[in-house]
């Protein structure tokens, strides 16, 4: 009868293990670049090491219930046990060896993996100026002087520092085979340094609920050679579609499964002066309040005076 439980206990882990060995296909464990491999590594490393728990606790579970059942007469009945050192060390000192390992990688990995920390390379980085709008993307290639719309292109083995913002509500730009995540905010610009080990297409998404056409805000990454990248350039620059700041509001306007478009040409700091667009509001809503303020003061200050 032993015999036969411990082979069912067996064929069960058996079965567990292999919906799990099918995540070789899953995008987040099948990273085409460097800090996509790190990630998964790191989420891999902490699900390992939380095993030391979860395994032994499960197979606990499965002993314990046999071991102790109602027709086993020799298991040592002990109603009066109460405590035992050994199992108090086991069960207070693994958990915490685990919590102090995973805190030591995790302090590390999160320094390595800095979002705003630039990817060391021999080559230098390519900059795309990345904006969220409703319900599409749009990117800058300030020193190519194009734009594209649901679209990015990157040489493969090249570093690339993307400077995140939003035109409307937050958002956050994600390449799961790529990369981690990163919030993009009306106003403010964060940063997102990736690279791509491999030539390849790659899904890109908005990771973010921002309203009905959130589940369509999907753009399409090209990882390719560096002749492939500028020859693509050039086919760009060929035509005659330029981008301005108003052809930008245009462009912002709410829709849907927007399709793949391209700017031959893109108006110096078009970048900056949509961040700035919320940031001077808000400098002039608090230029307002210390105005105000400063208003009230001299009105009370004259009152005083008034009543001497």
């Amino acid at each position: 009868m032993l015999k036969n439980a411990r082979n069912s206990i067996k064929a069960m882990i058996v079965l567990a293990i292999i919906p799990l060995m099918s995540g070789c296909n899953w995008t987040l464990f099948n990273s085409k670049g460097q800090v996509g491999k790190d990630q998964s590594n790191l989420i891999i490393t902490a699900i390992l090491l939380m095993l030391i728990v979860v395994i032994p606790a499960i197979l606990m579970t499965f002993a314990f219930a046999w071991r102790y059942r109602a027709g086993n007469k020799k298991a040592k009945y002990t109603p009066e046990w109460a405590h035992s050192t050994k199992v108090e060390i086991v069960v207070w000192g693994v958990p915490l060896i685990i919590i102090i390992a995973l805190a030591i990688i995790v302090w590390i990995s999160t320094h390595r993996l800095d979002p705003y920390k630039p990817l060391e390379s021999a080559k230098p980085p390519l900059t795309v100026e990345v904006i969220a709008t409703d319900w599409k993307w749009v990117f800058i290639y300030p020193e190519e002087n194009i734009a594209t719309v649901n679209e990015l292109y990157i040489p493969v083995d090249r570093p690339v520092s993307f400077q995140i913002t939003s035109d409307s509500t937050m958002n956050t730009f994600f390449i799961p085979q790529l990369g981690g995540q990163i919030y993009a905010m009306a106003g403010m610009r964060t940063q997102l340094h990736l690279i791509a080990d491999e030539t390849g297409q790659f899904d890109g998404i908005s990771g973010n609920f921002s309203g009905p056409g959130f589940s369509d805000m999907k753009f399409i990454t090209h990882s390719t050679s560096d002749d492939e990248f500028h020859n693509w350039v050039s086919r760009i620059k060929a035509e005659n579609h330029p981008l301005s700041f108003s052809g930008f509001k245009t462009l912002a306007l709410p829709s849907e499964k927007h399709p793949i478009e391209y700017y031959s040409s893109v108006e110096p700091e078009l970048f900056q002066r949509i961040i700035d667009q919320y940031m001077d509001s808000g400098m002039d809503r608090h230029a307002d309040d210390a105005h105000a303020g400063m208003s009230m003061g001299s009105a009370e200050m004259h009152m005083s005076h008034t009543g001497e």
